[in-house]
């Protein structure tokens, strides 16, 4: 009777023992949404990438030179081009009054910087701390950084940039001020943008107690448009709340006289202070470790995953062991990505996450 039934039961056994042995479908990968690729514009130098070399040729021409860190994929990189080198006051001042040359900061060409070294493209972004793309170096004739720009900012910030440094008014006014005539009323109104998780009348910030966290500083300013735009399309996101919930949160207002003491221990008008720091635009956020040193800062017109990004940067001491943000942050998107979760680099607060935004 057994022996009947033995086929059957051989079969039945090997199929399980198969559909045992087969291992178990891997994790979907979260898609990935944001990336542009970037068309830069013919007439920016194609240069040998001697920095010395392009300086002086600059020079002769009455020009000056400006480094544009850039990278493959980055729509900061392609919001500059297509929202502020299309106009034409821009392209205008940059073409008669500069020569712009092109760095990938993950590129492996060769370059002699100022010092006379070679570098690839890559060892001398990481050498100028280059954190954020865009980012813009303005050289004078002897080869002195005038202004950086970190990160992508709007055109009218772009243009007295071009002016400032095309102009020459290096000695004459500090940018910070030139930047301010232009742009904020002389008789401010209203009031800034509140939110629960900034502390009150905070004017001592040095980081003191057996467990200090670490602290942010929004630096803005009386009718800001641009700091609308970060508190009611970034902040509001609940994974950005959560994450800046777990730091010090203090706003001040830039052009303020009221004194504080700073995370160094110094007393001085808020506004001493951000001369200082070089703080030009707002809203600027400058984050401090739990030591009071400053780790990352930025002026720019970032949405929500490179803000989430940067308050994990210094929340999560990832800092300490990996100098470079953009590393950091590359990282980051692979780890969400390989959980099933998708990305979108490129969204405000009120834009979805598993759709493509322009």
């Amino acid at each position: 009777m057994l022996t009947r039934y033995l086929p059957f039961l051989f079969a039945l056994f090997s199929a399980f023992s198969l559909h045992a042995a087969e291992p178990a479908p891997a994790a979907k990968t979260g898609a990935y949404y944001g990336a542009k690729s970037t068309e830069y514009p013919a007439w920016f130098k194609d240069s040998f990438l001697h920095l010395r070399e392009d300086i002086d040729e600059a020079r002769k021409n009455g020009k000056r030179v400006i480094l544009m860190f850039t990278q493959d994929g980055c729509p900061y990189c392609s919001a500059l081009v297509e929202r502020n080198l299309s106009q034409r006051e821009i392209e205008s001042t940059m073409r008669e009054k500069f020569d712009v040359v092109v760095i990938n900061i993950w590129g492996d060409k060769e370059l002699v910087g100022l010092d006379g070294k070679t570098l690839t493209e890559k060892d001398y972004s990481a050498a100028q701390k280059i954190q954020f793309t865009p980012s813009l170096v303005f050289f004078d004739e002897s080869g002195k950084t005038l202004l950086r720009l970190n990160g992508y900012v709007p055109p009218a910030r772009l243009q007295a940039a071009l002016d400032w440094v095309g102009g020459r008014h290096e000695n004459k006014v500090a940018f910070r001020d030139f930047v301010a005539a232009r742009e904020v009323p002389k008789q401010a109104s209203g009031e800034m943008i509140k939110q629960d998780f900034f502390l009150k009348n905070a004017t001592d910030l040095r980081r003191l107690g057996k467990q200090p966290k670490p602290l942010a500083v929004f630096f803005e300013q009386k009718d800001c448009p641009d700091c609308e735009v970060l508190h009611r399309r970034v902040l509001a996101d609940p994974e950005t709340r959560a994450m800046i919930a777990k730091f010090d949160n203090v706003q001040l207002d830039m052009w303020s006289r009221a004194v504080i003491t700073t995370p160094e221990g110094k007393r001085m008008p808020v506004r001493d202070w951000v001369r200082q720091l070089g703080v030009n635009f707002a809203p600027g956020i400058v984050l401090f470790d739990t030591g009071g040193k400053e780790v990352i800062r930025w002026e720019s017109s970032f949405r929500v995953f490179h803000t989430l990004g940067m308050f994990d940067y210094v929340e999560s001491k990832a800092y300490r062991e990996e100098p470079s943000f953009q590393r950091f942050l590359a990282a980051k998107t692979e780890h969400i990505r390989e959980a099933g979760r998708d990305v979108n680099i490129w969204r405000y607060a009120d834009e979805p996450v598993a759709a493509p935004t322009r």
